[in-house]
């Protein structure tokens, strides 16, 4: 990705990361995290104390943190706009406002229709986010695992306030659970983000908290494992949505990081869908999953940091494809 920012003029300055322990019951998930960067050749990574976390984040705390020297962020819109030119360049075609209706396979190809057109195929890519079970069933695959769209909220740092946050901090990810929790990122133009939430959605495209389509919404109440999916994670539910609707209980969660951030300081930024595959025993599936027919490949889930390993995530797909 650096690579590629380099050559297409994007910036991607190296803000640097704080992983942030804040309970003792983080701190064997912290080491097990540094070792595993340093396995996958990450450079630079040190594990600090609470007081090494104020040399690189005076306002944060905690009881040890991983610093990152190497991380770096960028503008995905740019690089979109990057990918979008290398495609159209290349002769390739991008269709918007093209919503697939049917996909159906004769004489060796695929015939994706769309409202308002039609395209045949040898090999057809599905990397449809949060329509992939939708679009798979469509081929006859399993519609296991489904997709269901978690909201995520980010507010911001008001005004001056966005100064307490030099680079981004984290917290120590729970493999029980995928969502990563609430984070302070510094992004290109200065902003700095905090959050997100993660609360259902009841829309598949439920980017407004009062979105709901009716149909995605009676389909995923008839599946079972939504009800295990509820079974399993009630607890952290209910956390979730006292953090989306309750300000302080918002600010509270931030100031494990930064105790110096109130609620005031805190003003409405983006909110984002996350297409959150979910098997049938109503697990949260964390790492890839792809189905194949002839002539189609599926992603039917993919991850985070599905952004910033997207042009390695496509080498792994192309080569799936070339086989």
């Amino acid at each position: 990705m650096r690579v590629y920012c380099d050559e297409h003029g994007i910036a991607h300055p190296e803000t640097g990361k704080l992983i942030v322990a804040v309970r003792k019951s983080e701190l064997g998930r912290l080491d097990a995290l540094k070792q595993r960067g340093e396995a996958n050749g990450l450079r630079g990574l040190q594990m600090v104390d609470g007081d090494g976390i104020r040399q690189f984040e005076p306002a944060a705390r905690g009881l040890r943190a991983i610093f990152s020297p190497a991380t770096g962020i960028v503008d995905y819109g740019q690089v979109a706009d990057a990918l979008a030119k290398d495609v159209t360049a290349g002769g390739g075609s991008i269709l918007t406002s093209h919503r697939v209706t049917g996909l159906t396979r004769s004489h060796g190809r695929w015939r994706i229709t769309a409202a308002t057109s039609t395209v045949d195929a040898r090999t057809v890519i599905s990397c449809a986010g949060l329509q992939s079970d939708t679009l798979a069933a469509m081929t006859g695959a399993a519609l296991d695992p489904r997709i269901v769209p978690f909201r995520g909220e980010y507010a911001r740092l008001s005004g001056e306030r966005a100064g307490m946050v030099r680079g981004l901090i984290y917290p120590v990810p729970d493999p029980a659970f995928p969502f990563l929790g609430v984070h302070f990122t510094r992004r290109v133009g200065g902003e700095v983000w905090v959050g997100p939430n993660a609360i259902l959605a009841l829309a598949k495209e439920g980017y407004r908290r009062t979105r709901i389509n009716a149909a995605e919404l009676a389909s995923l109440l008839r599946w079972p494992g939504f009800y295990r999916m509820g079974a399993r994670y009630w607890r952290m539910g209910l956390s979730e949505l006292s953090l989306a609707l309750n300000k302080g209980a918002f600010a509270r969660e931030l100031q494990r990081y930064v105790p110096a951030v109130q609620a005031k300081d805190l003003s409405p930024a983006g909110a984002g869908v996350r297409a959150q595959a979910v098997s049938r025993d109503g697990r949260l599936l964390d790492d890839f999953v792809f189905s194949e027919e002839e002539g189609i490949l599926h992603v039917r889930n993919a991850p985070s940091p599905a952004a910033t390993a997207c042009l390695a995530i496509a080498e792994v797909i192309a080569d799936r494809v070339d086989r």
